[in-house]
This record gives C-alpha cells, sequence and structure tokens, in this order.
C-alpha cells in the first residue's frame, strides 16, 4: 500500500485497483492480523431484526467497533446481549464492504466479571419484579401431605440424596425426578422444560402429576447459578400450576427464581423438610388428641349423668302427681247423679211452661200464614220458564251423551285394534308357530328335556307336535297314546 501511494505520488504510471479489490485487500489485511480476538467493553445499541441475527455495539470512552452475532449462534449464547452490560466478547474481525466498515463476528459473548452480573440480575429482577411475576398474591400454599413430589435436579448429585434421606426419615411419599444440567448453558432449558412437563401431566393418569415439585442444586459461584436466573427459568416458576419450592445453593446464596417460586428452602434438605411433616409427630399429636376426646367424651357423660340424677331427686313421684287429680275425680263422680237429676227437672219445668202457651187457634193462624206465603211463592214461579230450562238441560245431556258413548266406541275401538295387534304378536313370538315348520317340544315327567343324556334318563316322554301331544313309552311301559292338544303355550325347548 505503501508502494502504491508513493508511486501516485511521485508521478509513476501505477496500476489502477477497482473499489471491490482495495476493499478485499483490506478484508485480507485485517483478517489475517486479528483472526481470532476478545474484545472487552460495555454494549451499547442493540438491534434485533427478524432475521434472527443481533447486531450491536462494543464501546469505551474513546472508540465504538460495530459486532454481529449470526441466528445460530445468537440461540446457543448462555448470556443475552442487554445493553449497558460490559462484557468480553470472543470472535474474529472482518470488513464489510457495504459500509465500508469493520466489525467483528462474535461467536461468543460472556459479562466482564461478577460485577457485571450482579448489574445485570438486579436489572433482571427489577424488570420481571415490575410485571409481578414475584408478587406474593400469586403465591400458592404448599400442600400439608403431599402424595407424590416431583424432583428437579441432577440425578448424580449429592442433593437428590439428601432430599430422599430426608424424606425417608420424616414421612416417606412418592419421588418422581426430572433429570436436568444445573450449571452451563443447558441448565435453563432443562430446567424450563422440567417445570412445564410436570404441570403438563395428567392428574390420575398413568404417570401421576406431582402435589408438590422441589427444584434443587448444591451452592456455587454465581456463575455456576446462573442458569436460575434465566427468565424462562423464573417465568416457568411463577406459572407452575403446582406448588413449586426452590432450593438452589446454600443459605446465603440467592436466585431469581427464589423470588418466583411458592416457598424458599435455603438448603435442599431443608426443601425436604418443608415438602412433608414429621411422621411421628402427626401420630404422637393423634394419640393426644383421641386421649383428649376420650376423656372429654367421659367426662360429659359422667357430668349429663349427675345432672340426671339430680334432676330425677327433685321430681315428685308418680303417685304423688296423681293423688290430686283422683280425689277431684271422686269428688265429682259424688255430684253427677244429683246434677244430673237436677239438670232433668229444669229441662221438665222449661218444656212445661213452653206447651203451656201452645193453643190451637195460634197452631191455626201460623197454618193460615204459611199458606198464604206459599201461595204467594208459587204465584212468582213462571212454568213456561222452568220448561225452557228442563229442555235447555235436557239438550245439553243429549249432546254429552253422544260425546260420550263416541268417545267410549273409539276407546273400546283402539283396545280392540292394541289386543289384536299383541294376539298376533303373541303368535308371532310363540313358539307354536315354530312348531308348524317342523319343530317339537320334548317333555320328559313334568319338565322339558334339552338334551340327550336328560331324554335318555327319562321314564316317558311327552313330545308336543303343531296338531297335538304324543305320549312315548319306553319298553315294559305303557302303549303310546296320542295326547289332546292344550290351547295355553307352553315355554319348552325345539328340536
Amino acid at each position: 500500500m505503501s508502494d502504491l501511494i508513493d508511486a501516485s505520488d511521485s508521478g509513476d504510471n501505477a496500476p489502477e485497483f477497482s473499489v471491490s479489490e482495495i476493499s478485499g485487500a483490506v478484508k485480507r489485511v485485517i483478517e489475517g492480523e486479528f483472526g481470532h480476538v476478545r474484545v472487552k467493553g460495555e454494549i451499547g445499541r442493540v438491534s434485533r431484526p427478524r432475521s434472527g441475527h443481533v447486531y450491536l455495539d462494543l464501546k469505551d470512552d474513546r472508540a465504538v467497533l460495530s459486532g454481529v452475532i449470526w441466528k445460530g449462534v445468537a440461540a446457543r449464547l448462555s448470556v443475552q446481549p442487554e445493553e449497558g452490560m460490559e462484557v468480553v466478547a470472543t470472535g474474529r474481525l472482518t470488513t464489510f464492504a457495504g459500509q465500508s466498515r469493520y466489525q467483528i463476528v462474535i461467536e461468543d459473548i460472556k459479562p466482564a466479571g461478577v460485577g457485571a452480573l450482579m448489574a445485570m440480575l438486579e436489572k433482571r429482577r427489577k424488570a420481571l419484579a415490575a410485571e409481578g411475576v414475584f408478587d406474593a398474591g400469586r403465591k400458592r400454599a404448599l400442600p400439608f401431605l403431599p402424595e407424590v413430589i416431583g424432583v428437579i435436579t441432577s440425578p448424580s448429585g449429592a442433593v437428590i440424596r439428601d432430599i430422599l434421606h430426608r424424606l425417608r426419615e420424616r414421612f416417606p411419599r412418592k419421588v418422581l425426578i426430572w433429570p436436568v444440567a444445573v450449571q452451563g448453558d443447558a441448565c435453563a432449558p432443562e430446567v424450563t422444560r422440567a417445570i412445564e412437563g410436570f404441570n403438563a401431566l395428567t392428574p390420575g393418569g398413568a404417570l401421576p402429576r406431582p402435589d408438590l415439585l422441589i427444584v434443587a442444586r448444591g451452592g456455587g459461584s454465581i456463575e455456576d447459578l446462573w442458569g436460575f436466573n434465566e427468565e424462562s427459568v423464573v417465568r416457568a416458576a411463577a406459572a407452575s400450576d403446582i406448588p413449586l419450592i426452590s432450593a438452589v445453593g446454600h443459605e446465603t446464596d440467592t436466585t431469581l427464581i427464589d423470588h418466583a417460586a411458592d416457598k424458599r428452602a435455603p438448603t435442599p434438605t431443608a426443601a425436604a423438610e418443608l415438602a412433608v411433616p414429621v411422621r411421628l409427630d402427626l401420630m404422637a399429636w393423634l394419640d393426644n388428641q383421641d386421649s383428649r376426646l376420650t376423656h372429654a367424651l367421659s367426662s360429659g357423660v359422667t357430668a349429663r349423668g349427675q345432672r340426671l340424677r339430680d334432676l330425677a331427686r327433685a321430681l315428685p313421684r308418680p303417685d304423688t302427681l296423681l293423688e290430686g287429680p283422683r280425689q277431684m275425680l271422686d269428688a265429682r263422680a259424688d255430684r253427677l247423679p244429683a246434677a244430673l237429676k237436677a239438670s232433668v227437672q229444669a229441662r221438665r219445668v222449661q218444656l212445661s211452661e213452653v206447651s203451656g202457651a201452645l193453643r190451637p187457634g195460634l197452631l191455626r193462624r201460623a197454618t193460615a200464614a204459611e199458606a198464604q206465603r206459599l201461595a204467594n211463592t208459587a204465584a212468582r214461579l213462571n212454568l213456561r220458564t222452568l220448561q225452557r230450562d228442563i229442555a235447555r238441560k235436557r239438550q245439553d245431556l243429549d249432546s254429552l251423551t253422544r260425546r260420550l258413548s263416541d268417545a267410549g266406541r273409539r276407546q273400546v275401538t283402539t283396545w280392540r285394534d292394541r289386543l289384536e295387534a299383541n294376539e298376533r304378536l303373541r303368535l308371532t313370538m310363540g313358539y307354536e308357530a315354530t312348531l308348524k315348520r317342523g319343530f317339537a317340544v320334548v317333555r320328559g315327567e313334568g319338565r322339558v328335556v334339552t338334551t340327550r343324556v336328560a331324554a335318555a334318563d327319562a321314564r316317558a316322554l311327552e313330545i308336543q307336535f303343531a296338531d297335538g301331544r304324543l305320549d312315548v313309552t319306553r319298553a315294559g311301559g305303557r302303549p303310546a297314546k296320542p295326547a289332546k292338544p292344550k290351547d295355553s303355550p307352553d315355554q319348552g325347548s325345539l328340536f
């Protein structure tokens, strides 16, 4: 390049380069000198177009470096870039000829130290808290004694052994283990799928749905526990319909899943203690309650028995209660004959007084007045009106009689049709119609014979045909004699 400039300044006949050739030469120089680099800086602008690629700026206090993360790499990143985050980006420098600029194609990106991780963690925590993901009102109470407990952890670590050991000591329960990676890039997606998978199980299905979930991991650095700070894990824990206990790290370790879980346990062992009560304590409590109940019942029965005896002593004897009414009854029985005689005498005197006032003339006047009243009533009666009313009532009666007769005939006709239909159905369904097609009913000693063995053991047989019955007697018995046909159908077997 320097030779080209010098020749150009001296006016020599230097070769000409196209723009593409110059861009390619610059690209080769930059990629040759900076094939693979690590750059530390603060993330500025972050753009995520529909293509899935990520475009960003890395900057410090004096310069800005453009960067790009291709779609496939961006999907595999353990930490997604955010504006203001201090990171260390690993990649290769190249140029973009379309805009005459150089840029870094990022292959991996990590926060620059614990301070950057904590700042990003606090920012994410505030954003999720503003959405209400950590609200205490949405947290569910843990079941008192879950039937099935789902544990999301590594199957090979000491955590699962501690949980199972503590559950056996306190109250043995069924445990379903969903193995996951508890650190690294695969941690967050596997834990998210485990929480969603347990919630997707059907209650009462072949694989029982847990009543309680425990997400557990042992202690570690903030980088080791970072998978439990990912937004997908936190949202899955908050959306879980099954109550969830977070037991990630030691007591001093805090992750975002602790805020979203329904209960946080300082250690995995403490999570097992929160999940189930102590069986011996429950049995002791039940024994105590049983003793208290028995004592309360005994005391109540004793107190009520004593109260009943006290009340019984205060009640008078039955004979004492009946003495007064018995004496009153005797006194009134003694007074009854005299009272009856006095009453009869008083009514006799009253009858005499009333009969003395009755005279023949008075009776005649009363009779004449009654006859006059009857004559006046008869004069007011109109014979034609009565006749018309009687005629109208007779017409109404005749009409009702005709309607009743028609209804009766229609009802009788309907009943006759139904009876004939039932009779035809009986004849169709009865076995006599089958006899006309060549079948027969065999009876022996009053019972229907359905097998050859039963027919061989019978002393006499009766065979019913369509036109009658025939008695068949074995050798040494009576001669066979045709029997009269019976009108009533019998149940039997057809042969």
